[in-house]
């Protein structure tokens, strides 16, 4: 593990070739009084140290080929009451840093650590304090200007390469998203299973997180969507407290955090078992639709093709349904789709949900890679309103799995959570 964050770092270090790199980790946040929530790196700061604890800040001296931890102080009196910490010589041998100090010394070190570089980079304008922190450092430096000591002259946002870096998944990240993306599919198997009308929201977001936490994954990766009935109509639901009604249609938009890596599907499936008719017309548009994107997933292919595969097969659903009028091509360019559907096909998955990554470079869509992972999720919202027949109301459908770029295609890592009827309703009926 060491090795794989060292050689990350190396990499930065080659790229920037002669500055250096300031990268501290996300901060604390209170919850209540004096209680946190649970701690998590900043995904950047992550990546390049495997690092777990808060008041840290990664320092890359490129020039020098160094590379530098500042950390909490070992600290016993307070490892008895919030758990153990490292230190920095603890740090730097675990971690593999070629230095590492206390983070109290922060201020002082970089003086030097900055003087006579040619430039510096770091998180620029994501952190408004840590911009200022910079540029009292900088400030400092320019006093000393008579004696000699010259001040980075060009500075950059190091956000910028690591976010190529982050696109393309290695062999451990792959794995890490496997496991994660497998111990959501078992917690959606698990909420189809136990899923009964009346139930509550909540009771179904119990057994994902059940199922997240006996296998290892601590935590969600994002805030659980269990949203039945009209609920499903809006995107981002998060109350999770509804009674859930026989007949009534119920999705689920979950995932698992696992070494810091997330897993997000989505599936929508019948709280009583089975689709009514007009919950099976519009769930097989959907469907339809997924698997139409998922198709085009493949090196070489412009991101915005299977988002286009998706949107002929869903607005032609749209049509067939009577909920539009008019032609599939003038439906799509005048965008009346978005009554229903408001939304992208998906995003990149890795160390945050909505992972980085830039899917157009120069006004031109880029191509998928293999070593990349996105999601697809289509979905239809069909609320209320003049155009809409009754039973066709307050049904809200997606589905989304995890696909990887291969070589040879793409590898769809979240297939075991079913989603063609059949095997929803023999599933939910126990055979």
């Amino acid at each position: 593990m060491k090795q794989m964050h060292r050689t990350r770092r190396a990499r930065v270090i080659e790229q920037i070739g002669a500055g250096v790199v300031i990268l501290p980790t996300s901060a604390e946040a209170i919850r209540n009084a004096d209680t946190h929530y649970p701690y998590r790196a900043d995904s950047h700061f992550w990546y390049l140290s495997g690092f777990p604890e808060p008041e840290a800040v990664i320092v890359l001296d490129a020039t020098h080929g160094k590379s530098i931890l500042f950390c909490r102080e070992k600290d016993l009196d307070r490892e008895i009451w919030d758990g153990f910490r490292y230190g920095p010589e603890g740090a730097r041998e675990e971690f593999d840093f070629d230095e590492a100090y206390v983070v109290s010394e922060l201020d002082i070190r970089m003086l030097d650590i900055l003087a006579n570089q040619p430039e510096v980079h770091w998180p620029i304008g994501r952190n408004p304090v840590f911009d200022a922190r910079v540029a009292g450092w900088l400030d400092l430096l320019r006093a000393r200007a008579r004696s000699g000591v010259e001040v980075p002259a060009r500075f950059g946002d190091i956000l910028v390469p690591l976010d190529e870096m982050r696109l393309i998944k290695d062999d451990y990240e792959i794995g890490c998203l496997r496991r994660a993306g497998k111990i959501s599919a078992d917690a959606h198997v698990r909420a189809m299973q136990t899923t009964r009308p009346g139930m509550n929201e909540y009771q179904v977001e119990a057994e994902l997180l059940h199922t997240f936490v006996r296998n290892g994954a601590r935590f969600p990766s994002y805030e659980s969507i269990v949203a039945g009935g009209s609920n499903a109509c809006t995107l981002h639901y998060s109350s999770n407290s509804a009674r859930l009604n026989d007949g009534e249609l119920l999705l689920i938009d979950a995932g698992c955090e696992l070494n810091g890596y997330a897993g997000d599907i989505t599936r929508t499936f019948p709280v009583n078992g089975k689709f009514s008719g007009a919950q099976r017309d519009v769930y097989e548009i959907v469907l339809a639709a997924e698997l139409a994107a998922i198709a085009e997933l493949a090196p070489g292919v412009a991101m915005n093709l299977p988002g286009d595969a998706a949107l002929r097969v869903l607005v032609q659903g749209l049509l067939d349904l009577k909920l539009l009028q008019g032609s599939l091509d003038g439906a799509i360019e005048s965008e009346t789709y978005r009554q229903f559907y408001m939304h992208s096909i998906g995003h990149m998955i890795g160390l945050d949900v909505h992972d980085v990554g830039k899917r157009k470079t120069n006004g031109e869509w880029r191509t998928y890679q293999p070593g990349m992972c996105t999601t697809v999720e289509p979905g239809l919202y069909i609320r209320p309103a003049a155009n809409v027949p009754e039973a066709l109301q307050n049904i809200g459908i997606r589905i989304e799995d995890d696909v990887l770029i291969t070589h040879e295609g793409h590898e769809v890592y979240t297939s075991e959570v079913p989603k063609q009827i059949d095997a929803i309703e023999a599933l939910m009926a126990g055979y």
